[in-house]
Order: structure tokens, then sequence, then C-alpha cells
């Protein structure tokens, strides 16, 4: 890697307050969607269900996209290649903003999800480089931190407007606040080349290289058993918990302010040690489920298992792109996509289990589908904290943090 001069490194504040600004766009934009499916069946004349397609074409696009326009891109320096992502990024979402039809609309979800799977790859990449070593994982949570932070203020925010002034509002302001930040990336990153050594087939190699596929397998099913769980919640809370009305959004709202504090917490620890990391994470996950499905009645435990499972559930992500880049070693580059897609397809096959579990027996059948998948994790998550980068790999890595380290 061409070694960013070390006056970069000792101010990264503003580079990554701008990656963290255009993070916050895109997770308000992936997810604020989901708050609008009556209105936009309402006035693009579809069924709600048809609807709910603009939710699975974006997460498609971040599974599938994101890499392959990744490989397509891998010989452009991540600065350009996040500002170009972005630059797409605004336009597609003020093709949604005016779309006249759904089929234009669904097709610019399905575009802008792959182009914000490639903007999380280079903003990696590039908030690496930034740092020295031992603060990648702070540096990675102030990236992601962005997604957290929009799933607790942006999309309430943005699904609130949409109320009041119509669904192309929130796909409008999302416009507005995307081209801040476009203006912001474009000023404030400097030029960081690729981390990578070789082209896309070398890339590929090390990318998805067993070790790293298996690190891949945890985190979907460490998300899949959440989203089991998680996308239920709601009626969860309403039918066994008994809360809902301002109770009901107060508990909402904890879960989502720990998920926020919980990812730059697990920044920080994943700096001290990403594999353990994973692992108490994976514990916390079974232990909170196992409170929700075994005392949910009780608002104070549930209360207390909401914010336990809020700070460990997103805060686990960056150990897991920490490993991801690590046993990847110089296809990191390419790798630095493939942790996204994880997430999103253990998130989609996670509804799916849990709506299952919840045709069968309830809510309540969700979170035990969810406590079952992340103990069956459990093994696999320990397990791959024994991975390590192949030699050639860790002479990659050391060279690279040799680059980075002053002097």
């Amino acid at each position: 890697m061409t070694p960013v001069p070390s006056t970069v490194r000792r101010r990264p504040g503003p580079a990554l307050a701008a990656l963290f600004l255009a993070t916050f766009v895109m997770g308000s934009a992936e997810l604020v969607v989901v708050g609008l499916l009556r209105l936009v069946a309402g006035d693009l004349d579809v069924s709600v269900d048809t609807a709910g397609a603009l939710v699975t074409a974006y997460a498609l696009g971040i599974c599938a996209g994101g890499p392959l326009l990744t490989a397509l891109t891998i010989r452009i320096r991540r600065r350009t290649l996040a500002w170009a992502s972005l630059a797409g990024y605004v336009a597609g979402n003020l093709l949604a903003a005016l779309a006249p039809d759904f089929g234009t609309l669904l097709a610019a979800r399905a575009v802008t999800g792959a182009l914000q799977g490639l903007f999380l790859g280079a903003a990696f990449t590039v908030a690496a480089a930034l740092v020295p070593p031992e603060r990648t994982g702070r540096a990675i949570s102030a990236v992601f931190g962005g997604i957290a932070v929009s799933t607790a203020l942006g999309v309430p925010l943005g699904t609130l407007a949409a109320q009041h002034l119509g669904w192309r509002a929130a796909f409008t302001a999302i416009v507005v606040l995307g081209a801040l930040a476009l203006a912001t990336t474009a000023v404030c990153l400097p030029p960081v080349d690729g981390s990578a050594t070789g082209g896309l087939w070398s890339q590929s190699r090390h990318a998805l290289a067993p070790r790293v596929l298996a690190v891949l397998g945890v985190g979907l099913l460490l998300m899949g058993g959440q989203f089991a769980a998680f996308t239920y919640i709601t009626p969860f809370l309403e039918d066994v918990t008994g809360v809902s009305g301002a109770w009901l959004t107060l508990f909402l709202f904890a879960y989502g302010a720990a998920t926020a504090a919980g990812t730059f917490a697990g920044g920080w620890a994943a700096d001290r040690d990403a594999a353990r990391t994973l692992v108490a994470a994976n514990l916390a996950l079974v232990a909170a489920l196992a409170v929700l499905w075994s005392a949910g009645a009780s608002r104070t435990a549930v209360a207390l298992a909401l914010v336990l499972w809020g700070v460990v559930g997103f805060g686990l992500v960056p150990a897991l792109q920490y490993r991801v880049g690590l046993l990847a070693g110089p296809g990191r580059d390419l790798a630095s996509t493939l942790p996204a897609s994880a997430v999103n397809a253990g998130i989609a096959l996670g509804a799916v289990a849990g709506g299952a579990a919840v045709a069968h027996g309830g809510a309540k059948d969700a979170v035990l589908t969810g406590l079952l998948v992340c103990a069956v994790a459990l093994p696999a998550t320990w397990a791959s904290g024994r991975l390590r980068p192949r030699g050639a790999d860790r002479k990659q890595a050391a060279a690279d943090a040799e680059s980075r380290s002053p002097g």
C-alpha cells in the first residue's frame, strides 16, 4: 500500500466525519422505505406486498451488486471510487424521488443498493489507511456508525416527514443530505491507494479463501438469528410483553440508541481482540434472546435484554469487518464489500425464518428461532477465532502495517 502521509494519519477526524455523514445518508435511505410502503403503494397503484420488493431490491443490490462493482473497479484509487460511487448514489435517489412508476423506483433501489455496497468497501479501505493499525477497528466503527445512528435517528425522522409531506419528500431529503456528504467527501478525503496487490484474479483468490468465507458464514448466522427475532419484535412486545403506544416507541428507541452506542464500543473492542469480540457478542446475543424468550412478560427484563442486544447486535460488525480484512490479506479491497453482503443475506434469511416461526406459533416462536440460530453459531464463532492469515498474507499485512506506522 502506498503510505498515507503522516500528517493525514495524525488528523483523520475530518475524513472519518465525512465518511460517517455519507453512511448516515445511506443507512437512512436503505431503511426509511420500510415506513413508506403504504404511501408508495397508494401513490403508484401497487399492493403493499408488491411495494415490499423495494426492500428486497436494495438488499440484493448490496449483496450481489456491491462485490460485482468492486471487482470491476478494483484498480481505481479508493478515494476516487468513494466519491464517484457516492455521486452515483445521490443521482439514483434523485431518480427515486422523481420516479413516474413503480418499475423505475424499483430499478433505482437496486442500483443505489449496489452503489452503497461499492461505497462501503472503498470507505472501509480509506478509513483503515487513515489511522495506525492499532486503531483500525475504531476507524471501521466510525464508518459503520453512520448506519447505526441512522437507524436510531434518520429513519424515524424521515418517516415522520414522509407522513406529512409524502414519500417523495423523504427521498428528496436524502438527495439534499447526500449532496452535502458528497461535497464533504470530495474535500476531506485524502488520496489513498488500494491496499491490494495484483488484479482481480489475485484479489478473488484471497478474498474468497475458505478462512474468509468461514468468518462471513459466522456473520450470516449471527445476523440471521437476530433478524429472525427482530423482524417481529413489535408484535412480540405487544402480544407477550404487553406494551403499546408510547411505551412501544420507548422500548424500540432504547434498542436503537444502544445499537448506535454499541457500534462505536465495538470498534474499540475490535482493536483489542476482534476474534474474542465476536465470541463475546455471540454469547451476549444468546443471553439476551434467552431472557426475551423466557421472561418476555417482564417489562424490566425485556428492556434490559433489548439494551444488551442493541449494544452487541451491531457492535460485532466492526470486529467482523476487521477479521475479514485481516484474513483476506492482499485481497482485502474486494473482501471489504463482503461483510455487508453477508449481513444483508443474514437479514433476509432471518426474516424468512422468523416469518415461518410466526406462522407456526406466534412472535415468541420467532424469538426462540433467533435464540437457537445464535446458539448454533457459537461453536463456529469460537472456531473462526482460531483462523489466521496464510504466510504470504501475513507478510503483506505486516508490510501494510509498517507503511502506516509513524516514523
